[in-house]
């Protein structure tokens, strides 16, 4: 992308216009800005949207508008951090993340995130894994998540190098055909070996501070999850789970509707339970990206990655249930 901003005597935040290039071309307008005005909230970037202060060739625009190159965007004179004020990544960090790289090519790197890392940074977070990624490969100029994870939920992530790829594989999210992700979670309870499925809606709501809250709703989403046990232990089930559909929280909050919320999760699992779970060494969400299989511009992956070892020597001295 290129951009030019209008130049005044004073500091005061000036009309920025921007051009799009090719690596932009059919991104959505909001996750273009969500990526470009680093520091912004997003709550504020949709309501610039919605008054009109933040315009595509001169028109309104809806935040799903698709860019298309040599779209010219103006943005409102709004506060924008300088680029001298990036958060730098310390080198610790990005060894870990390297070390957990469990795939890479030309387009697309996958990585097994780690519990308590967010995928991206804002709402309080100067950085997540996309901008660590990022200063890890300076040289590649176009680095985007394909998919996310929620901050506490550990395992494979894909990251696109290439729009072309992006575009791919959200393609095949979307069509459900092409990506198939597996999870692995601990939750409270004995989970029925006959239960292998929840289809619930789901509704999301944002709260006041910005944190979401997702429920079951008539008037929410089709959410579909598969569900299959994979070991029974005295209060709780190892289970394997298939988000059919890719909603916000649905596999927690599907386990919470079934009645067997997963270990660790303090948003929608009984504070008493997961006292005595931390006492136990269970001292995370229990919910881990164990598996994917990816099809995509003639490429085959099968990629695993088992849970930490901290979660597996804790669940190794739960007592069986035979």
């Amino acid at each position: 992308m290129s951009a030019s901003e209008n130049n005044g005597a004073s500091e005061r935040p000036q009309v920025r216009f921007v051009t799009i290039d090719e690596n932009n071309h059919g991104q959505r307008i909001d996750n273009f800005l969500v990526t470009f005005l680093k520091g912004v909230p997003k709550g504020k970037i949709y309501n610039l949207l919605r008054k009109g202060e933040i315009r595509v060739n001169k028109k309104r625009i809806k935040p799903d508008f698709k860019l298309s190159s040599e779209d010219t965007i103006r943005i409102a004179p709004i506060f924008l951090a300088e680029p001298s004020d990036k958060p730098v990544v310390a080198e610790g960090l990005k060894k870990e993340i390297e070390s957990r790289i469990v795939y890479e090519d030309k387009g697309l790197i996958v990585v097994n995130k780690p519990s308590g890392l967010a995928v991206h940074g804002g709402s309080g977070l100067s950085f997540g894994l996309v901008e660590v990624i990022r200063q890890m490969r300076p040289q590649e100029k176009f680095i985007e998540l394909v998919h996310r994870l929620d901050r506490d939920t550990s395992g494979l992530i894909m990251i696109a190098k290439k729009r072309s790829v992006l575009k791919t594989l959200h393609a095949a999210l979307r069509e459900k055909e092409g990506v198939q992700k597996t999870y692995h979670a601990l939750v409270f309870g004995a989970w029925p070996k006959r239960k292998l499925q929840v289809n619930a809606p789901l509704l999301k709501n944002e709260l006041k501070s910005g944190e979401r809250v997702v429920k079951v709703h008539t008037d929410g989403k089709e959410s579909l999850t598969r569900f299959k046990v994979l070991r029974n232990f005295e209060g709780y089930t190892f289970i394997e789970c298939e988000p059919v559909t890719g909603r916000t929280h649905q596999i927690r909050v599907h386990a919470q509707f079934a009645g067997y919320s997963i270990v660790g999760d303090d948003k929608y699992s009984p504070n008493e339970a997961n006292i005595l779970a931390k006492s136990l060494g269970f001292k995370r969400l229990c919910l881990h990206a164990a598996r994917l299989d990816i099809d995509y511009e003639g490429i085959k992956l099968t990629l695993e990655a088992p849970i930490e070892d901290a979660w597996k020597d804790a669940m190794a001295g739960l007592p069986t249930k035979y």
